[in-house]
């Protein structure tokens, strides 16, 4: 298709019914198909998308937005994707604009790829941080947690919510009430009746992703990551912060093996909200 062509097509928001659309062009770049994930962004989320006229997407991607009541304070995009026999005429460019004006002017973030990363920089985005994805099967210590854990129940989630937004720095209730019924696991650890840290693993294709993880300090997150191992016998994915060097040490001791880094980067703010001490992996890097 000539490139006045493509630029000549629609950008029109995508909804869950665009999900094997969405997972055929993750195909397409031999990305896994992560129907379960792109289930839970095109719903919590607001998608983009460029139809191509002889079938499927041309590109895609998700914008999860945060904040409180009809504030929107930060938005996350993630799954920017565009099909191979598209790549490199700019419909990538395009797409990110569209976004950006659409958002306008609230605080974006997104995981970048090496791949990617030159365009968000062309748009304006820096980079504020680094996170390094592992993945594989979590060995367990043979000694008992430091910090007590259990599984989570309906009377935690506005704890977790109170939680999540302080450590977070916005709100994402919208897509943390749909985390018991995406996550196979949502554990918490507990001190005198206070929840000091909760995190969940989500199912995704060979994998069970941890995230979100957020804890008081480094050993309640070494706790909640060891309980959510015991109740699985699937590998174990995860992307933390590169700040917190203590924890990734640990997690490669205990048999997670690095598999890439990505950028974390900003644009109309000076870094992300929150705290970052605390903070120590997504949900999805797709959703911040």
């Amino acid at each position: 298709m000539p490139i006045s062509s493509l630029a000549a097509l629609p950008i029109r928001r995508l909804t869950h019914r665009d999900l094997t659309a969405c997972a055929d062009l993750s195909e397409d770049r031999d990305w896994p198909r992560e129907e379960h994930k792109w289930g839970l962004l095109l719903t919590a989320g607001r998608g983009y998308g460029i139809d191509d006229p002889d079938g499927g997407l041309v590109a895609a991607c998700v914008v999860t937005e945060y904040g409180s009541g009809q504030r929107v304070e930060l938005g996350a995009i993630g799954m920017v994707l565009v099909a191979e026999r598209h790549s490199r005429n700019g419909v990538g460019r395009r797409l990110m604009r569209h976004v950006v004006a659409a958002m306008d002017g609230t605080p974006l973030t997104l995981h970048a790829t090496p791949l990617g990363r030159p365009l968000y920089e062309e748009i304006g985005f820096k980079t504020v941080g680094r996170a390094e994805m592992l993945m594989g099967h979590f060995r367990p210590a043979g000694s008992e947690p430091s910090v007590p854990t259990r599984a989570a129940t309906a009377e935690d989630l506005p704890s977790i919510l109170r939680l999540d937004a302080e450590v977070f720095g916005v709100d994402r209730t919208p897509l943390l009430v749909r985390l018991p019924a995406f996550a196979d696991q949502v554990r918490v650890a507990e001190e005198d009746g206070r929840i000091v840290g909760y995190t969940a693993a989500w199912p995704n294709m060979r994998t069970d992703v941890v995230g979100p993880l957020i804890a008081r300090d480094t050993e309640t997150a070494k706790a909640l990551v060891e309980s959510l191992a015991a109740h699985t016998d699937r590998p174990l994915r995860t992307d933390v912060d590169v700040r917190h060097e203590e924890l990734l040490a640990w997690a490669k001791e205990r048999g997670l093996a690095p598999v890439m880094s990505n950028a974390v980067m900003m644009l109309g703010a000076p870094d992300l909200p929150g705290d970052w001490t605390r903070r120590f992996a997504p949900l999805t890097v797709a959703a911040g």
